[in-house]
């Protein structure tokens, strides 16, 4: 069953290219403050944000799409695409606020950054 629980998710487009920090304006939405490393991500900090996530809940889309961010950001291509395929693939789904207002899928806006992780790594 669909999860209608909407947590804010800032892409990287503009940043990095890569879809996937979940965020809010005060702290992320429905979870603890930096339960998904937004502030680490935004600072550039990539591996403390790998560590804080790799502690949290690795069956949740949104940290499993932070990860692969902070995964691809510190050169775990290989990692950051498992992590984006496993939110895709994940039996948990729901749906994220985009930095641009745009509401997307978890496993859309995963399927989007792997799309930009395969297409960067193409590109090389």
């Amino acid at each position: 069953m669909k999860n209608a629980q909407k947590i804010a998710l800032a892409t990287g487009f503009a940043m990095v290219a890569l879809p996937g920090l979940a965020q809010a304006q005060d702290g992320e939405i429905g979870y603890e403050k930096d339960a998904l490393a937004y502030d680490a991500l935004m600072a550039g900090d990539n591996e403390a944000a790998v560590e804080k996530l790799e502690s949290g809940k690795l069956t949740d889309p949104a940290v499993m799409i932070n990860l692969g961010q902070a995964y691809a950001r510190t050169g775990r291509s290989g990692d950051a695409a498992k992590m984006f395929a496993a939110a895709m693939n994940s039996n948990r789904s729901f749906d994220l606020v985009l930095a641009d207002g745009q509401v997307v899928n978890s496993r859309k806006a995963a399927e989007m950054a792997l799309n930009n992780l395969n297409g960067r790594l193409a590109s090389r």
